[in-house]
């Protein structure tokens, strides 16, 4: 009802605007004497408001809005004004031949015209966007905006025009903005002078509006606004900003992805789009972190059909019901099955025939894992075996098994199981007409069961947080990276290679917790205390993301690097994993172990020369270019 209020009344507006136009140029041509004019004039206004009116009503004039009156919209006020001008001209003389009408006055109409319409809209724009309205400004939060740039500017403008905010000035590191204004604003000096500048002006609040700025970059400005005590907030990233939406709604506060993550990714989504666009894909752990994201982002390139399969029943459910909510019109089979039952598998083969396989399906908790070694082999093991000889079996084009840094040098049953789920996706591409691509990485922020979530719940409860060791680190990447990465790998790779993706530097633990504690407004060792627990079973100091005789090298992609790993004898390996399948089906753990141990001979070791580095399974003539 609003809306149709404002519109009525700029309709109305604009048609008492053509009116007194159209009055005004008959005047003019009658030296302004009422009586010469008004003769007739009647029929005539209700002639002229008639055509002019659906004019400016084909013209789309009412689209715009009038607090953003700009040069398009002052286009459309002088093409209506034209054609107006040309029909009112036709409509008068087929109406009276122009009795009483002077040329000259149908000449001065239209400029009449765009002034009377041109004019309110612009005192309008300047009214809004220069805060004429005191109410706007009088008790209203001081800002200070870090950054000068194009996210800077577009900010204080729809602060200064939508929001109850009084936008002091603005602090940036380039030193030839300092002293210039940005909409009457100042820019006043560099970020780091930022403590002095706060307490000359007073701030209330700081907007970090710096969206290109390098994991490095949001570290220092983030530790600058902590030391002031007040409290801030931050535009997303550039891929992360809705183009075309309100500025001042993106606002939010930094997370900890604001300081871990890095530049944005570029992808070549042309390609990716014509290697998924089109194709049955199947998707194994669909509900999972990595698995529900990558069934996000192929569901945007227009498969199709999308086959989520899952063994948790509630993960299915949650996954399901966001794609059909969000993608109407995709084809999606949600199935609960498990991938080491190869029944399941080969009935959902056998009745989607899926072309494309993205394996995110696994057992991934470190020392949960270290105390049940046969289910973490039987499900990492054992069921991507079953899913890749399906894959192979009913001719998939395309098998992407997702895998972890874990897997290099494990310390742990975990990485030792995705190490063997490696080599046998290896091995079996160089001898299947299906395209086996492992793609390895490290850990994703926020991810189900990783550190980041289990600090937020320790900080909530006000603490202690915990941490295993002081100089633990890891690499991180987030889950939407990690998810785009992979689809990327997915239309790289001929077979038979493991992508490792470039996780840029490690990040040690004690930071990640201290950062997580100053972005919740406490002080670590103070508010909340960070206590070191000790490594637990199977964890590392640090994380590889290749061993030390995998050979890499660059692909076409800057964030995704190839390792070159030696060939495995498939005889040898299906000898090997009949013997754990046999272990696993007895439920002898001790012999699980042991058979992981002699397919992993580094498991648990560290600091191995290179020639140790090499599994039993392997043939000894060296490298094969992946």
């Amino acid at each position: 009802m609003i809306v149709f209020n404002r519109r009525f009344a700029i309709i109305s507006h604009d048609l008492i605007m053509v009116g007194l136009a159209f009055l005004l140029a008959l005047l003019s041509r009658h030296n302004f004497s009422i009586l010469s004019a008004w003769d007739g004039i009647g029929p005539m206004l209700l002639l002229v408001a008639t055509i002019q009116g659906l004019i400016l009503w084909w013209t789309r004039l009412y689209r715009g809005v009038w607090r953003f009156a700009s040069i398009p919209d002052l286009w459309n006020i002088i093409r209506a004004a034209a054609i107006g001008a040309l029909a009112v001209s036709l409509a008068l003389f087929l109406f009276n031949r122009l009795e009483g009408v002077p040329r000259a006055s149908l000449v001065l109409y239209p400029i009449y015209l765009i002034f009377l319409l041109g004019a309110p809209r612009l005192i309008y724009r300047v009214w809004q966007d220069h805060g004429l309205n005191l109410s706007r400004v009088t008790g209203c939060d001081r800002v200070l905006i870090l950054g000068a740039g194009r996210a800077g500017e577009m900010l204080a403008r729809e602060m200064r025009r939508d929001a109850e905010c009084d936008v002091v000035g603005f602090l940036d590191d380039d030193k030839k903005l300092h002293g210039a204004k940005v909409h009457g604003i100042p820019v006043l000096a560099a970020i780091d002078q930022l403590s002095k500048v706060r307490e000359n002006l007073g701030i209330d609040i700081i907007v970090i509006a710096l969206p290109s700025a390098t994991n490095a970059q949001m570290q220092r400005v983030v530790e600058l606004c902590e030391k002031t005590g007040i409290p801030f907030r931050t535009l997303p990233k550039l891929q992360d900003l809705v183009s075309g939406g309100p500025v001042v709604k993106a606002l939010r506060e930094v997370a900890i992805e604001d300081l871990l993550g890095r530049e944005p990714v570029t992808l070549d989504w042309n390609r990716i789009s014509r290697g998924l666009a089109g194709k049955i894909v199947l998707v194994s752990g669909g509900g999972g972190s990595i698995g529900s994201e990558l069934c996000r982002q192929i569901a945007k390139l227009a498969p199709q059909a999308l086959i989520v399969l899952e063994q948790s029943e509630y993960a299915l459910y949650a996954i399901e019901a966001e794609l059909r909510g969000r993608y109407r019109g995709m084809t999606l089979h949600a199935r609960l099955g498990d991938i080491c039952d190869p029944a399941t598998v080969e009935r959902i083969f056998r009745e989607f025939g899926p072309s494309m396989v993205f394996h995110a399906a696994a057992y991934k908790h470190v020392p949960m894992l270290e105390e049940q070694a046969r289910e973490a082999v039987r499900n990492n093991i054992l069921g991507t075996r079953v899913l890749a000889l399906a894959a192979d079996k009913f001719g998939c084009s395309t098998f992407v098994m997702v895998s972890t840094d874990k897997a290099v040098n494990p310390a742990n049953v975990m990485g030792a199981t995705k190490r063997v789920a490696e080599i046998f996706c290896q091995t079996l591409s160089r001898r299947s007409e299906t395209r086996f691509i492992t793609v390895r990485f490290g850990n994703v922020l926020g991810s189900t069961g990783s550190v980041v979530p289990l600090f937020q719940k320790q900080i909530e409860a006000g603490g202690p947080v915990t941490v295993t060791h002081p100089e633990v680190t890891r690499y991180f990447m987030t889950i939407a990276e990690a998810s785009q990465l992979i689809l990327q790998a997915s239309v790289m790779g001929k077979g038979g290679e493991i992508f490792v993706l470039n996780m840029g530097e490690s990040v040690k633990i004690r930071y990640l917790a201290e950062q997580m504690i100053r972005l919740s407004g406490k002080v670590p060792g103070e508010d909340i205390a960070i206590v070191y627990t000790g490594l637990r079973p199977g964890e590392k100091l640090y994380e590889e993301l290749f061993y030390a005789q995998e050979s890499f090298s660059a692909t076409s992609h800057e964030k995704i690097l190839l390792a070159h790993s030696r060939e495995t004898d498939w005889k040898l390996l299906n000898e090997a994993l009949a013997k754990v399948e046999k272990a696993c089906r007895v439920f002898n753990e001790e012999a699980v172990r042991t058979l992981l141990k002699e397919m992993v001979p580094e498991m648990g070791q560290t600091g191995m020369r290179e020639a140790d580095n090499v599994i039993p399974l392997q043939r000894p003539q060296g490298m094969v270019q992946a």
